[in-house]
């Protein structure tokens, strides 16, 4: 059990839980709110650990899926949990959020994770039918989230109630279609085309983890998905005080959520892109993104309309440059089956021209 579970995984989410516990007794002391947002991050590593361990126990492609599903779950909680807090200013936080980690994902992570790869390997191979269904299901997606706002129903970046009803539903009917293509019909489109050195797991461990490991994660994870909901409503309105006490563009919160629930992915990406593990990083990474958009897109959509809530969704135009930008390039470069540091440098290139123009507009 200790090789599933250190101690930090467990340690994790107790202390989070103690330190909710303090705040909803009255106590806001500064010093008490830093070791509540030091302990949130370490309940988002400690569930996707979790996530990532019965994930091995379930095997691929069915693991990158639950990771994905992990990570979104956490996605929405802090988008719900913002917008609570503050609803008239936060009516952009979810498409800053998804903005963001298409951005981050299609630019930043697969860049780094073609670079240190390609500087590894010189040459690495992915199943190109996978990745090429997954780029086609984020394009749609993308355009119809972050962009049809601006052209149709109300002018300016919102949906009309019954626009966004349907493109909520639409949004949810395409992921779940992709997901079972990923799942059950054509689960070999995102398999390795061959194998890496430690292919045979992501974790280093030489088999997969017993019934009862894998049941205790899946306690432990449920157990850090509530702290970090509840961690991330009492610590939203000193995030939004600090932000708007540096001076910086309100685009920035979407920027540190997506940064946020990405990172401990990102991690396992960047690992199995090293490990000559290629197709799993682009399972990891492009599979967040469609989970970002397909699930929490509704999820924000329906509290808007139940609500009242008013969602903003349309890109600017500088943003929409960026993302068909991006979108043209990843089709590009992920469009052989073979990657080398070039497209990896294409991609961070892109990557930081979002994150200058984000932080000076």
């Amino acid at each position: 059990m200790r090789r599933w579970l250190p101690l930090w995984t467990w340690l994790a989410p107790l202390i989070g839980g103690g330190l909710i516990v303090a705040v909803v007794a009255g106590i806001h002391h500064p010093a008490l709110l830093v070791a509540l947002g030091v302990a949130l991050i370490a309940c988002v590593l400690a569930a996707v650990h979790h996530a990532e361990i019965i994930a091995h126990r379930v095997g691929q492609p069915l693991g990158s899926f639950l990771l994905a599903i992990a990570v979104t779950i956490i996605e929405v909680a802090l988008i719900v949990a913002l917008m609570l807090a503050n609803p008239a200013g936060t009516t952009a936080l979810a498409r800053d959020t998804v903005f963001a980690e298409v951005m981050i994902i299609v630019n930043g992570m697969v860049g780094l994770c073609l670079i240190l790869g390609a500087s590894r390997h010189r040459e690495q191979e992915f199943g190109l039918y996978g990745v090429s269904a997954a780029l086609a299901t984020l394009a749609t997606l993308s355009v119809l989230t972050l962009v049809l706002a601006n052209v149709t129903g109300a002018p300016g970046p919102y949906y009309s109630p019954a626009h966004l009803a349907f493109v909520g539903v639409v949004s949810l009917v395409l992921y779940l279609v992709f997901a079972f293509v990923q799942m059950v019909r054509h689960p070999d489109y995102f398999m390795p085309v061959r194998d890496g050195p430690s292919n045979d797991n992501d974790h280093g461990h030489g088999a997969a983890p017993g019934n009862l490991a894998a049941a205790v994660c899946a306690v432990l994870l449920l157990a850090c998905l509530v702290i970090v909901v509840l961690g991330a409503h009492d610590l939203a309105p000193a995030i939004e005080a600090g932000i708007a006490a540096a001076g910086a563009p309100p685009a920035v919160l979407g920027v540190i959520v997506a940064l946020i629930v990405l990172m401990p992915e990102s991690l396992a990406a960047l690992k199995a892109a090293l490990a000559d593990r290629l197709q799993t990083s682009l399972n990891l990474t492009i599979g967040s993104a469609l989970a970002s958009i397909g699930l929490t897109i509704p999820v924000v959509a329906a509290l808007s309309l139940i609500n009242g809530w008013p969602l903003a969704l349309g890109l600017d135009s500088r943003d929409m440059i960026l993302l068909f930008l991006s979108l043209i390039v990843a089709t590009l470069s992920l469009g052989t089956g073979r990657t080398t540091v070039l497209q990896g440098a294409v991609h961070l290139v892109i990557f930081a021209v979002y994150l200058f123009t984000t932080l000076v507009p």
